[in-house]
């Protein structure tokens, strides 16, 4: 089977390019309101920011960032299919202008969605890995003046009107299971696990992106897409989305303000066959050490692999890794995956 990914060097703000309800998951990470690394690109596309900035007027310039990222929200609703899912992984930010504050992005973001049609779905916290050992800023050792560190984000979900309708049995679908046990972990409402690794492009060229974990977007992708679904990121970043789409086997748009990270993607989508055989033999393997240690009776036969499942929607699980990467034509930015059976 083969799969099509195209990154489109465009503002996100106007998706022209894609139908009513053309998508079926967002996955994505905007840039962060009120984080400094992204202060200088809410200037570029709007005054306001950099004058309630200058002016120390730190509301004034959480509201106009946050203006910026509504014009994308207005597209995601229109493109998205009924039944469609929309995972926003965003973080809060604290700083000091006048006073220290935090500034929630991700009940700012909530609300705009949630005005824009879109129903809000219980939301995920995952802590980010970190090496410090200092749990608390401001006054070190003497109450009341500290603060607790920021170790967290969020991955908001929502879904545009009622579940999806699928075909009694329908092929994609019950190809695209998780297993029993995926299931209990990435259905939790708190991740511990997401490492941070398998990165799909060098840190250098995340410093100037929101890139995210790969782990993070490809079990999203598993979780609210299927086989062959369409998975939109219009802030694509370094294309850690495209990747986690690559690895599962659903198609990807994706939208991106700076051209020399879609160019530098040429170089990292080399690596996405294996670290897609790597990914799909981890779950597999994964799942194996599952059976090996279970008591229960696991009582189904899976279909494509030589081991047992619990239930009999896992039967038909098929994990699939990426053969072949071939460039699209050179006026639409982009890749052709061919994805052979793991």
């Amino acid at each position: 089977m083969q799969t099509t990914h195209r990154t489109l060097a465009a503002d996100a703000r106007d998706m022209a390019r894609l139908p009513d309800g053309s998508v079926d998951l967002v996955v994505t990470s905007p840039p962060y309101p009120m984080i400094e690394m992204w202060d200088e690109l809410f200037r570029e596309r709007d005054p306001a920011v950099g004058d309630a900035l200058d002016a120390g007027d730190g509301q004034r310039a959480f509201e106009s960032m946050h203006a910026q990222l509504d014009g994308v929200w207005d597209e995601v609703a229109r493109v998205l299919t009924d039944g469609g899912i929309a995972c926003v992984n965003v973080g809060d930010a604290t700083r000091t202008l006048g006073e220290f504050r935090v500034y929630p992005n991700h009940s700012r973001v909530t609300s705009a969605l949630a005005a824009r049609g879109l129903s809000p779905l219980p939301e995920i916290v995952w802590r980010k890995p970190t090496n410090s050992a200092a749990k608390f800023m401001g006054s070190g050792m003497l109450p009341p003046n500290a603060y607790v560190t920021l170790e967290h984000e969020y991955v908001l979900v929502f879904r545009k009107g009622e579940k999806r309708e699928f075909e009694p049995m329908d092929d994609d679908r019950y190809a695209s299971a998780y297993f029993w046990e995926e299931r209990n972990e990435w259905f939790s409402d708190l991740w511990t696990d997401v490492t941070g690794e398998l990165q799909p492009i060098e840190d250098a060229a995340r410093e100037r992106s929101a890139a995210f974990p790969l782990e993070l977007p490809y079990r999203l992708v598993n979780m609210y897409s299927t086989r062959n679904d369409l998975v939109l990121d219009p802030f694509w970043g370094t294309g850690t989305t495209t990747t986690a789409a690559m690895c599962a086997a659903r198609n990807s748009v994706g939208y991106e303000l700076d051209t020399s990270l879609v160019e530098r993607y040429a170089d990292a989508v080399t690596e996405v066959p294996a670290q897609s055989r790597t990914v799909a033999r981890e779950r597999l393997d994964a799942h194996r050490a599952y059976v090996e240690r279970t008591d229960d009776d696991l009582a189904y036969a899976a279909a494509n692999y030589d081991f047992p499942v619990r239930t009999k929607r896992e039967r038909d699980i098929q994990l699939y890794a990426v053969s072949d990467i071939d460039a699209l034509d050179a006026d639409e930015r982009g890749y052709r995956a061919t994805h052979t059976p793991v």
